[in-house]
C-alpha cells in the first residue's frame, strides 16, 4: 500500500486546519452559506436531507486494517454506528454534526486519509479493479498508476474548477471489472503488437442523466506519456466543455457535440505542446510508486488443499459460498475472498462499526492487513490461505458478511436514495430490500444465476442502474415516487446501456415486476444461458408483454 511522505502529511494537516477555520467562520457567521458551500464541497462535505453527509476518500478502494479500525472508531464516536461504501470505492458518514467535521479529518489524517476532492468540479477519486495485484487476468498492477495519477490530480491548480465533476478508472486486467467505459477517462490496459504495454483510452463515457458508453480516443498510449495526455485531455475540456448548463458540462456532451474524432484532434494539438515534456513519466518514477504495491511474503502452498475439498464435500452452504464469494488468486493455495454487504433488511454498502473492526482483525490475522472497497458496495480481503477459508466463513456467518449471493438478483448495487439524499426523487433502501426479500430463497437465485442488478435514486445515476442487467430509477411523478425499469445494460469489456421497459411502478409493484421479468428468463432461456444472453436474444417484448399483462 502507498505510504505518505512529509509532504503529503504536511498537505493533509494544513488542509484540516484550514477547513477547520473556514467552519469556525461559518458557524460564526463570518462566511455565508453561498461562501462556504465551494469549501465545504472540496472537503467531501454535503448538506444532505437530515445531516451532513462527509465523503471519505479511499484511493483506488485500498485500505489498511489501521484505517479500517479509524474509520469504525468514527462511525462510533461521530455518527450513529455505520456508514456506507459507495460505488466509487469511497465511504460516507451520513450523520455527522457540522461543528465536528474538522475533528473528523484530523483523525483520519492520523492515519493517512481525507476527504479532499470527494466532492466539487474537481478530478474526484479514481478508481480501479478491487483484486488488482491479486488477480490472475492480470496484463499490468495499475495501482502504481493509480497513484501517479492520484497525486497528480490532488490539487492540480489547473483543475480545480472545471465545468464538471471528472472521474477517472483504470483496469489492468483482460476482465474489465473497473467500469471504464462509463467513466470521463478510462484507461484500459493493452498490449501491441511489439509486445509493449500501454492504455487504450476511453473518453466520454457516463452515466446521469445522460447514459453513454465512452469512445476510444487512443487506442495505444505509451505508458510514459500517461500523465501528459491526461493533461491535454483535461485542458480541452476545461477550455470547451459548457459552463452554462449544469446538465450539459459533463465532458461526454463535448464528446458528442465535437464527435469522436474532432475531440481527438483537438486533444493531439494540445498534446504536442505538453509531450516529451516534465510530465513525462521516467522508468525512475514508476519505479519507485511501484515499489509500494509489492507481494506480501506469500507461503508456498498447494492449490485446494485436502481440508478445502473435505469441508466443501461435507458442507453445501459452505460449497456455495465458495463457489459465489471466493476469486481465484495469482498465487497457488490462496483466493480473495468478498465479504457481501448485501444481506436481506440492511441497506447494501451499509457496515457497522463492529463490522469494520472484525474485518480489520481478519485482514491482519489471515492476510496481509489489508482490504479492498469493490465499486460493487462489497469489502474484499485479497490474500486469505485456502486452508483458512472454512473458519473465515463461519467469521463472516457469524458477523452477517456471508450472503453468498455475489453476482447473484440480491446483490444489489444501490445508492441512499431519498432516504438521506436531498438530490433523490424516490427512496432505494425499502425498495431493494423488498426485492431481496422476495428472492430470499438461494436455492433460486443460484438457479436464476449471474444478474446485476443496480438501483438508482435520481438521474445522477449514483447506483449506476444503466448498467445493471435490470436497473432501477426512481422517478417523481406529481410528488409521489414511482420506478422505472430497464433490462439489457451491462459493464465490463463490452458495456451496454440498458433500455426503459415502459412506464413506470408504483413501489409496492416493484418486485411481482421483477418476478414477472425472471418467469420470462426461466421460460425462454437455453441450457446455461445468463440472464443478459437471454434478453440480447429476445429481445424486451416478450418481457413487456408479461410485465404489463393485464390482470382478467
Amino acid at each position: 500500500m502507498y505510504r505518505y511522505d512529509e509532504v503529503d502529511h504536511r498537505i493533509v494537516r494544513e488542509r484540516v486546519e484550514q477547513f477547520r477555520n473556514q467552519t469556525q467562520r461559518f458557524l460564526s457567521g463570518e462566511l455565508t452559506e453561498d461562501e462556504f458551500r465551494p469549501l465545504r464541497l472540496m472537503n467531501g462535505l454535503y448538506v444532505q436531507r437530515h445531516a451532513p453527509m462527509l465523503r471519505v476518500a479511499i484511493p483506488y478502494g485500498h485500505l489498511a486494517s489501521r484505517q479500517l479500525r479509524k474509520l469504525a472508531h468514527i462511525a462510533r464516536t461521530y455518527d450513529k454506528n455505520y456508514a456506507h461504501f459507495t460505488t466509487r470505492q469511497n465511504i460516507q458518514f451520513n450523520w455527522p454534526e457540522l461543528a465536528r467535521v474538522p475533528d473528523i479529518l484530523a483523525e483520519l489524517a492520523e492515519v493517512e486519509m481525507h476527504a479532499i476532492q470527494t466532492s466539487g468540479n474537481c478530478v474526484r477519486n479514481t478508481t480501479t479493479d478491487a483484486f488488482a495485484g491479486v488477480a490472475q487476468d492480470e496484463l499490468l498492477d495499475p495501482r502504481a498508476y493509480c497513484e501517479i495519477i492520484r497525486q497528480w490530480s490532488t490539487l492540480h491548480p489547473e483543475f480545480a474548477f472545471l465545468p464538471r465533476k471528472f472521474k477517472i478508472a483504470v483496469s489492468g486486467s483482460v476482465e474489465d471489472r473497473a467500469a471504464t467505459q462509463v467513466h470521463d477517462i478510462g484507461l484500459h490496459v493493452v498490449r501491441n503488437e511489439a509486445g509493449e504495454v500501454g492504455f487504450k483510452v476511453i473518453v466520454g463515457g457516463g452515466l446521469g442523466r445522460t447514459p453513454i458508453v465512452g469512445e476510444v480516443v487512443k487506442e495505444f498510449l505509451p505508458t510514459r506519456h500517461l500523465l501528459t495526455y491526461l493533461d491535454a485531455v483535461l485542458r480541452v475540456y476545461n477550455r470547451f466543455g459548457r459552463r452554462d448548463n449544469k446538465y450539459k458540462a459533463r465532458i461526454k456532451i463535448l464528446v458528442k457535440a465535437m464527435t469522436v474524432a474532432g475531440f481527438a484532434a483537438k486533444v493531439e494539438d494540445e498534446w504536442q505542446h505538453l509531450k516529451d515534456g516534465p510530465s513525462t513519466l521516467r522508468d525512475v518514477d514508476v519505479a519507485h510508486y511501484a515499489s509500494y504495491f509489492t507481494d506480501p511474503a506469500y507461503d508456498v502452498l498447494p492449490s485446494n488443499p485436502p481440508e478445502l475439498l473435505e469441508k466443501q464435500a461435507a458442507e453445501p452452504a459452505f460449497a456455495r459460498w465458495l463457489e459465489r464469494n471466493t476469486r481465484p488468486h495469482k498465487q497457488a493455495g490462496y483466493r480473495s475472498v468478498v465479504l457481501s454487504l448485501k444481506k436481506t433488511g440492511v441497506p447494501p454498502g451499509d457496515i457497522t462499526a463492529d463490522q469494520m473492526d472484525a474485518a480489520a482483525d481478519w485482514a491482519d490475522r489471515f492476510g496481509y492487513g489489508e482490504l479492498r472497497v469493490a465499486h460493487e458496495q462489497n469489502l474484499i480481503l485479497p490474500d486469505v490461505r485456502e486452508r483458512d477459508l472454512y473458519e473465515v466463513w463461519q467469521l463472516a456467518k457469524s458477523q452477517g458478511f456471508a450472503t453468498p449471493n455475489i453476482g447473484l438478483l440480491t446483490d444489489i448495487i444501490c445508492c441512499p436514495g431519498g432516504d438521506f439524499c436531498s438530490l433523490a426523487n424516490a427512496r432505494s433502501i425499502p425498495v431493494a430490500e423488498a426485492i431481496q426479500t422476495r428472492f430470499d430463497d438461494l436455492d433460486y437465485l443460484f438457479d436464476l444465476g449471474e444478474i446485476d442488478c443496480n438501483f438508482s435514486g435520481c438521474m445522477n445515476a449514483c447506483g449506476h442502474h444503466h448498467i445493471g442487467n435490470i436497473g432501477i430509477l426512481g422517478v417523481d411523478k406529481n410528488g409521489e415516487e414511482w420506478y422505472q425499469i430497464t433490462l439489457g445494460g451491462s459493464q465490463g469489456s463490452h458495456t451496454t446501456i440498458g433500455k426503459v421497459i415502459g412506464p413506470s411502478f408504483a413501489q409496492a409493484d416493484v418486485p411481482l415486476a421483477f418476478e414477472k421479468i425472471m418467469t420470462v428468463y426461466l421460460e425462454q432461456r437455453t441450457e446455461g444461458e445468463r440472464f443478459i444472453e437471454t434478453v440480447r436474444r429476445i429481445g424486451l417484448d416478450p418481457f413487456k408483454e408479461r410485465v404489463y399483462a393485464k390482470h382478467h
